[in-house]
């Protein structure tokens, strides 16, 4: 009889999210098979993709917190980035071919200005080589097949555009200026395409050559982990905020033992702030996430249950 050589099962890691920095060079996607592998198992998704020259914040939900990802997604985010004004590309990156370049030399406050104009509720157009689907294809594809895109305005928050420093640089021969900025943003809200305005705004061209997102929600980027630091933990290993502790993360609600047995048959309770909008993590009186749930009618009822009732 032969000797089974195969590798034993591994367990898979618990339930819970998992905060990456997310390295330069890598697709959300190929973070998030390198973690199905780390943790053992197929269910694992992210909170919202990151372009692969981006780095920072990339929230990753496992087994059963994969449920919670879609109210991650709307979250408000930040940014670090730096903005080259002088030229643009066909990406609003530094990944595309620059389409033309312009000297640069601003009066003062003119950058302030324009700024200031892309602060607050704003209009947006994204980026034609977003991931936005055009008659089921995606806009980046579209771009890449020689096809020219004209995507339709939409309304974003950017809550801060600060400047951070800048400094004048010179690429093929023509003056330029990098602007370091740190932005607050709504979900949805493109920063190649910020940096695209800004440029637009003081006539010179503008695109964005490096990116970082700090901040997803709740979780920012001090609680995020390098890839290659969890490269030699096993599933159990992992350093994964259990499900139960995820639910800080949102508007919280303290449910009595009767509402969270009635949650967990999947029943409606009264809705303690009826018409609120944002979906809230109502938590049992012993600590268990039972459920995210929808107030916005008189009575909440859950979205996903995370802790059924006892049979």
């Amino acid at each position: 009889m032969g000797t089974d050589t195969r590798a034993p099962r591994r367990e898979p890691a618990p339930d819970g999210l998992l905060i990456v920095d997310k390295p330069g060079g890598w697709t959300s996607h190929d973070v998030v098979a390198k973690v199905r592998y780390l943790a053992a198992t197929r269910k694992v998704g992210h909170a919202g993709t990151l372009d692969p020259m981006a780095t920072g914040v990339l929230v990753l939900g496992i087994g059963r917190a994969t449920k919670l990802l879609t109210f991650l997604v709307g979250c408000d985010k930040s940014y670090a980035a730096t903005i080259r004004l002088g030229a643009s590309t066909v990406t609003d990156d530094a990944e595309g071919e620059i389409t033309e370049a312009t000297p640069v030399d601003l009066q003062p406050g003119a950058l302030e200005a324009a700024v200031a104009g892309l602060t607050g509720e704003i209009q947006q157009v994204p980026s034609a080589v977003s991931a936005i689907k055009i008659d089921g294809v995606r806009s980046y594809a579209r771009v890449r097949g020689g096809e020219t895109v004209a995507l339709a305005a939409r309304p974003i928050t950017v809550s801060r555009f600060e400047i951070r420093d800048r400094r004048s640089v010179e690429a093929d021969g023509i003056p330029m200026l990098d602007v370091d900025v740190e932005v607050d943003v709504s979900s949805g809200t493109y920063v190649r395409a910020l940096a695209r305005d800004l440029g637009a705004a003081l006539g010179v061209g503008g695109h964005l050559t490096a990116l970082r997102r700090t901040r997803v929600g709740a979780f920012t980027i001090d609680v995020a982990h390098p890839l290659s630091d969890l490269e030699t933990h096993g599933p159990g290993e992992l350093p994964i905020q259990p499900l139960d502790a995820t639910a800080q993360a949102f508007t919280r609600r303290t449910l009595t033992a009767d509402e969270a047995r009635a949650i967990g048959y999947g029943q409606r309770i009264p809705s303690a702030q009826p018409g609120r909008r944002e979906p809230v993590a109502a938590v049992g009186p012993d600590g268990r996430f039972v459920a995210m749930l929808d107030e916005s009618g008189p009575r909440a009822k859950p979205h996903v249950v995370f802790a059924p009732a006892a049979s």
